[in-house]
């Protein structure tokens, strides 16, 4: 085997799962290889921290490089009624200690850099502009992964494990047929950028607004710096396409005339450009990994973003399987049931959250409903709107199930074993 093109693993994505779970296997003292398709800084939407993405930065050591940036500091969350009146905050310094309790609201293009930066500094090897057109296989496992470069020619690199973390379009759940879709959170997502648009004062100034629309569509309201506000609109495809417009932008300016805080706080700006639409669907992989395939962040489930919950399950997923990787590499052992305790953990989270995403969605619920009845669980909704979502909240579904359907755990995200 040519030494030049052989690793220790091989990791697809550098994006926030690829570039952190490539630091943590670098930190190892592992020979790795990042395969990015784009040249970065590049665009990418999805730009609001939540709580517990603090436990994955500290581990790769950027909190201070964090503190020292010019993002803004985030320290609630607050709901818009559909009339326009606004909650009091959710303020996470109620729950946590300082640390935790102020995130940030990132542009993409540089927290992703600075990310692979930090990579790059512990010794990944990174190709950028480099397309993953297949996965290299001996029977059933995988082996390697064969590129084409930005001049078109083709080349193979070789290792025992591959990540993949190609983010929401899965490379390698597209092609094992693993991609499951969810049965009920199907959305599209249309958004734009505002320069001058209004903000709140002080320690609001950062905080993320979910403005409600009829049948339980949202804006989301994210304070950028810069001066720039992230803005979109997540609905079902019906409503947004109703009266046969399909216009991105005509149907952003209709809807947002739907919500007065929304229609208050972007007449103080301008728009700066291009109208965005995508579809939100949450799916979920069959299979988290067979011999030799770890999948990782949005390539191992996207979830409905409205809790924001996107970044710190891909740091948070990188974390741990640049950890689980690096013991199967250190004990030569690449049997797929190495990454089962990977695999609950990062599902059972995702259920959590996939939970707290349905309730949101159905007409019956709302949080002042259960809060009022049940206020010793204040705390419990806190806590997974923050990203603590590895623990007991067997009360808390309780509660809800009082309110509105709960969804089942769904039998996906185990690794395939022979």
């Amino acid at each position: 085997m040519d030494k030049d093109n052989s690793y220790d693993t091989i990791l697809i994505g550098a994006g926030p799962a690829g570039s952190s779970a490539a630091a943590i296997l670098a930190e190892h003292g592992h020979n790795v290889l990042l395969i990015e398709r784009e040249k970065f800084p590049r665009y990418h939407v999805g730009e609001s921290l939540i709580p517990f993405t603090f436990e994955p930065l500290k581990r790769l050591g950027l909190i201070e490089r964090m503190r020292d940036s010019a993002f803004t500091k985030k320290y609630s969350v607050q709901f818009i009624s559909t009339s326009g009146e606004a909650s009091q905050p959710f303020y996470f310094n109620t729950r946590y200690d300082n640390d935790v309790s102020q995130t940030w609201q990132v542009l993409r293009s540089e927290f992703d850099l600075m990310l692979l930066n930090d990579a790059k500094d512990k010794g990944v090897n990174v190709l950028e502009e480099t397309q993953v057109i297949d996965l290299l296989k001996d029977g059933e496992k995988v082996i390697g992964v064969r590129v084409q470069n930005a001049d078109g020619s083709e080349r193979e690199f070789m290792a025992p494990m591959t990540l993949d973390c190609t983010g929401k379009e899965s490379f390698s759940a597209s092609r094992n047929r693993w991609r499951m879709r969810d049965p009920y959170l199907n959305k599209v997502a249309v958004w734009t950028y505002y320069k001058g648009a209004k903000r709140d004062k002080g320690i609001d100034e950062g905080a993320t607004t979910v403005a409600f629309l009829p049948d339980k569509g949202w804006f989301w309201y994210i304070p950028q710096h810069n001066d720039m506000v992230s803005v979109g609109v997540v609905a079902e495809g019906k409503y947004l396409t109703r009266d046969k417009i399909k216009s991105p932008k005509e149907i952003f300016n209709r809807e947002v005339t739907q919500n007065k805080w929304i229609q208050e706080y972007l007449s103080s700006g301008n728009c700066t450009g291009e109208y965005y639409i995508t579809n939100e669907y949450t799916f979920h992989s069959k299979h988290s990994s067979c011999q030799g395939l770890l999948l990782v962040g949005d390539a191992y489930c996207f979830l409905d973003p409205v809790f924001s919950s996107g970044l710190m399950l891909a740091l948070k997923s990188g974390i741990m399987a640049g950890d689980s990787v690096s013991n199967a590499i250190k004990t030569n052992n690449f049997c797929p049931s190495q990454f089962t305790e990977y695999s609950t953990t990062l599902r059972e989270g995702i259920e959590n959250m996939r939970k707290l995403v349905y309730a949101f969605y159905n007409p019956k619920f709302t949080f002042k409903d259960i809060t009022e009845k049940y206020p010793e669980l204040t705390g419990d909704i806190t806590d997974c709107l923050s990203g603590d979502v590895n623990k007991d909240f067997t009360k808390l579904w309780e509660a809800f199930e009082e309110f509105c359907d709960i969804p089942k755990n769904l039998d996906y995200g185990q690794p395939l074993v022979a």
